[in-house]
């Protein structure tokens, strides 16, 4: 590890060394903040550069920049699709500060081009595997029930697929959904979904912008190894107040957003309430009639500019299902965050953001029969929660030596606490708890990386990331004797540890490195490597994860993931940057993946990890992509071709067998057509190849039954039907006045009605009860109309 890390200086050194500038020519530093003027919302990716040269930067995603130049006087040009450009004049005599405020245009139709200097195009940056998508571009795609979704709008993406409707989460290059850290202004989110993966807990009234990677990893992220999606929420408006929200048959929405000093600092609080319950409340009676079935979600941020040199930034996310069939069964779970970022400019060439955060996703479930107790029946409950808390601390730094040259470095860290589950039971007045010990980790991690531009056609990005963890008491550590693979270990003994005692540790190196070579303007290629460890693991035996399923850390028998992912890909921006095309290939494998035994155990087992096997995993496929961004009809097309593989000891015959997200083809069409400036309408046609599952091969018969038995033994054997659905949307919007402006959305989901296979099951038929048949079962088998009325004030 040293003599990498000797090597990767030395390489560094070397490369700066040639980048000296000489006494002779002295150069300054401008720098500063680039914001929308209307709302005061910072800007990221805002190309920037000295007119009639090639030499420039874009804003990063604080909406810092910092741009070096040779002493003397110089037009700088500020750019970006969608806003007018700015210009400034300044005379560099020293390093100066310049914050630009950008207009928005109201038509999107002319494409600004300044000297070669455009918006941060896909062809020009360095990063590979990365699609960035902001609020406009997802309120146009079709919508479920009216309401835009940040969720459905990536799994329109190459690369991003789920097993269907109902699927808490999504999956990323076959990786799993626990594989993808997902990050809300800079905290982690374990549970992205509502009503069981039909709406997103992300609000859209207070969503900027997200950015999906999923490869060729920069070295500030860590801890998951297929994706990272990065949320970030708006800072709110510090010129005026405005209100938007939106009214529709499934729930309804309302943000604020004011300024607390204009100019200097604004809020924004949004905030969503489902009422189905309420509307079939007429409707239910007897022992249902208390039943709930609602969720809802609260987002805020604040922020404040102290001075040219400081701001503070605070955020928070609180969200909760709630389900309650009558009185007997309820169960609910969500997730808290908040974060407290701190952006600081020591010098125009170092700028500094310090974040600190708080993330718990919890959940319970409780069951009684109160309700249907008869007269002498004893009084029966149970009672089962869990919950994950974690804490974050994330110095990152970043330095602009030139503008041929910047550094990326920082140190993150990250204590967890994993309360597995707590279950009570309740039999006539005797209690009885079962709990599973609390689990305590400690992750953390040193990065840099070197962004280096030597010319306009090549650039690359390298570093590393050196991450430790540590799993520590208070708790146990179980030892296991070795058994056949495949088959429950056996427990040899326990050794307890106390508070912050060591229990097990381990520690990796994860080379990163992207590198792109462009053609002319239009047309380049990448590579990228990447390695990411993950430290810890969700337990899930079904087809899809579901909220309560448990979380664990690696222990002294749960080792981390590791993957190597290697991306190849070319790109093509059309000269007026009408449309872009790209071609990716990527090749991941990963060691220790968590799998199971044949018929594991998960809930409220102390011994789990008997039951738990280390799975080697691999992943490669080709990605298409094309987007078309400028016209009266936009969109994007995404395939994927792609086979994804698992290979674990004692299980299917010790040979490689499909993951059960495994989708051989992957198309998705998303078009907006604009007739007038008031009605628009979108389409949406996704199709999928079936996912794997195991199903019986062959029957046995015996005394006039049939005895269904998978005869190869062999996991993931057939596949389901192929998945193929189409959502329609049309949006009329009303007068739009100086201060009001509304809209009508009208969806159609599913509309041609699809019955897609969610999974097949056997049961006995109704009139041969010695004979057994498959079943589909489909979540959504029907067309689903929606209505929403927006509006903004």
């Amino acid at each position: 590890m040293k003599t990498k890390a000797t090597l990767l200086l030395s390489l560094l050194l070397l490369m700066l060394a040639g980048q000296t500038t000489t006494a002779q020519q002295q150069r300054y530093t401008v720098s500063g903040y680039v914001k929308d003027k209307q709302n005061g919302e910072s800007l990221v990716g805002i190309s920037i550069g000295k007119s009639g040269t090639t030499i420039g930067t874009v804003t990063n995603q604080y909406g810092f920049y910092s741009l070096t130049l040779p002493a003397g006087e110089h037009e700088i040009q500020f750019s970006y699709m969608g806003y007018a450009p700015y210009k400034a004049t300044v005379k560099l005599t020293k390093n100066t500060t310049i914050d630009v405020s950008m207009e928005a245009t109201s038509s999107q139709l002319n494409v600004v081009t300044v000297n070669g200097q455009k918006q941060e195009r896909t062809v020009n940056t360095l990063n590979t595997s990365i699609n960035k998508l902001d609020i406009q571009q997802m309120k146009k795609m079709p919508t479920f029930m009216g309401e835009v979704d940040v969720l459905r709008a990536i799994q329109t993406l190459p690369g991003v697929n789920t097993v269907g409707e109902g699927s808490s989460g999504f999956n990323v290059r076959g990786g799993n959904s626990d594989e993808n850290l997902i990050l809300l202004d800079e905290a982690p989110v374990y549970n992205s979904t509502h009503m069981l993966g039909f709406f997103s807990v992300f609000n859209p009234d207070a969503v900027k912008s997200l950015n999906l990677i999923k490869g060729g990893f920069p070295a500030e992220y860590g801890g998951r190894t297929s994706s990272v999606l990065d949320i970030r929420m708006k800072d709110g408006n510090n010129q005026n107040l405005t209100l938007n929200g939106g009214i529709g048959n499934i729930f309804s929405r309302l943000s604020v957003e004011a300024p607390i000093v204009k100019d200097k600092g604004s809020f924004i609080v949004a905030g969503r309430r489902s009422y189905i319950d309420l509307l079939m409340k007429p409707f239910v009676k007897g022992d249902m009639k208390d039943t709930k079935l609602n969720f809802y979600d609260l987002t805020a941020k604040a922020n404040y500019k102290f001075d040219k040199n400081n701001s503070l930034f605070v955020s928070g996310y609180f969200g909760r299902d709630v389900f309650g069939f009558g009185k007997d069964v309820n169960m609910n779970w969500g997730n808290s965050t908040a974060t407290v970022r701190w952006n600081h400019v020591f010098t125009n060439r170092l700028f500094l953001n310090l974040t600190t955060y708080y993330s718990k996703y919890d959940y319970s479930l409780k069951f009684t029969n109160d309700s249907k107790k008869k007269p002498g029946e004893v009084e029966q409950a149970y009672d089962w929660t869990s919950n994950i808390i974690n804490y974050g601390l994330k110095p990152s730094f970043t330095y602009y030596i030139n503008s041929s040259n910047s550094l990326h470095f920082g140190v993150q860290g990250i204590y967890y606490t994993f309360k597995p589950g707590t279950g009570t039971s309740t039999n006539d007045g005797d209690v009885h708890v079962k709990k599973i010990t609390d689990q305590h980790a400690l992750e953390s991690a040193v990065y840099i990386d070197h962004e280096y531009k030597p010319s306009k056609k090549f650039g690359i990005q390298y570093g590393g990331r050196l991450s430790a963890y540590q799993f520590v008491g208070t708790g146990n550590a179980y030892m296991y004797a070795d058994t056949t693979p495949g088959i429950r270990k056996r427990l040899v003994d326990i050794k307890q540890y106390g508070s912050n005692e060591l229990i097990k540790g381990y520690y990796y190196f994860e080379p990163r490195i992207s590198a792109r070579y462009a053609f002319s303007d239009e047309h380049a290629v990448k590579v990228a490597y990447s390695r990411t460890t993950q430290f810890m693991h969700q337990l899930s035996n079904t087809a899809s994860p579901t909220p309560l399923d448990i979380w664990t850390p690696s222990t002294n028998n749960i080792k981390p993931m590791v993957a190597d992912q290697y991306t190849a890909g070319y790109f093509y921006n059309a000269p007026n940057d009408a449309y872009e095309l790209s071609a990716e290939v990527f090749y991941k494998t990963t060691d220790n993946q968590v799998d199971y035994i044949d018929n594991a155990n998960l809930q409220l087992n102390p011994l789990i990890e008997a039951d738990l096997l280390p799975s080697q995993g691999r992943a490669y496929g080709l990605e298409l992509y094309a987007k078309k961004d400028i016209g009266k009809t936009t969109g994007w097309v995404s395939y994927t071709l792609s086979r994804t593989e698992r290979k674990t000891p004692g299980i299917s015959m010790n040979e490689w067998f499909l993951n059960r997200y495994d989708r051989t083809h992957n198309l998705n069409l998303v078009l907006t057509h604009t007739f007038t400036k008031r009605t628009s309408l979108s389409a949406n046609w996704v199709f999928a190849s079936g996912t794997p599952g195991t199903f019986a091969d062959n029957r046995l018969e015996f005394q006039g039954w049939d005895i269904p038995y998978n005869s190869t033994e062999k996991r993931n054997n057939y596949r389901l039907p192929a998945y193929h659905r189409l959502d329609l949307s049309m949006t009329l919007k009303g007068k739009q006045l100086k201060r009001w402006k509304g809209e009508w959305v009208f969806s159609l989901y599913n509309v041609y009605g699809r019955r897609n296979a969610y999974t097949i099951y056997f049961k006995q038929n109704e009139d041969d009860p010695t004979k057994r048949e498959a079943t589909r079962l489909s979540i959504i088998g029907s067309i689903i109309p929606g209505i929403t009325y927006n509006f903004k004030f």
